[in-house]
């Protein structure tokens, strides 16, 4: 069986470290308002040690939103693929959603406002990989309700993440144990609303 070495993982610990210290301080301050030294002072180093692990702030911004964008695409993929009912389905999609955007809020600020200071190719790596995985979502819609057009379902997905991403907003005021079931019958009533008023 093959194992990572310890200084590998150590590595890989270090980087998701700085990573996250990134998104708040990007979520918080702004991409241009924080500095390589203000991140590494975050995480208890000095800014230049952090080019050991990234080539830039603008690398680190990139990582950041291919990473976060490529796990939720894998993750309905995974839920796509398990499960033959499409109620179950789209109750895991909106649980996968719903996890990220309860524990994750500081990276949706930071995609919000940032996504344009990632440089062109990952830029375009993102954008392909968030409309795959909206594509899950509008799969999985199209076989609960094949009459209803895919524009339109396409649409109330991204309205959807639209509603589910609001917690910058509006975390903080429940727990997560009391979010989750409030935002998951949000959702549900969104979709529903946006297929049946037709």
């Amino acid at each position: 069986m093959t194992t990572v070495s310890t200084p590998t993982r150590n590595r890989r610990n270090r980087r998701a470290e700085i990573l996250e210290a990134a998104a708040r301080l990007f979520a918080g301050r702004g991409f241009h308002g924080v500095s390589i030294e203000d991140i590494g002072g975050a995480v208890g180093v000095s800014g230049p040690a952090l080019y050991r692990h990234f080539s830039g702030k603008d690398a680190l911004l990139a990582e950041m939103l291919l990473d976060i964008s490529s796990r939720l695409r894998e993750s309905a993929v995974a839920v796509a693929t398990s499960s033959p009912d499409p109620q179950q389905t789209l109750d895991a999609l909106l649980n996968v959603q719903i996890t990220f955007s309860i524990e994750q809020p500081a990276l949706i600020t930071v995609h919000d406002r940032e996504l344009g200071n990632v440089p062109e190719p990952q830029r375009r790596q993102i954008r392909r990989l968030q409309r795959l995985y909206v594509e899950e979502w509008v799969t999985v819609l199209a076989e609960l309700h094949p009459s209803c057009p895919p524009a339109r379902l396409r649409a109330a997905t991204h309205a959807v993440f639209g509603l589910l991403n609001s917690t910058p907003h509006s975390a903080g005021e429940l727990p997560g144990r009391d979010m989750r079931p409030l935002l998951h019958a949000m959702a549900r009533a969104a979709i529903d609303a946006a297929v049946n008023a037709q």
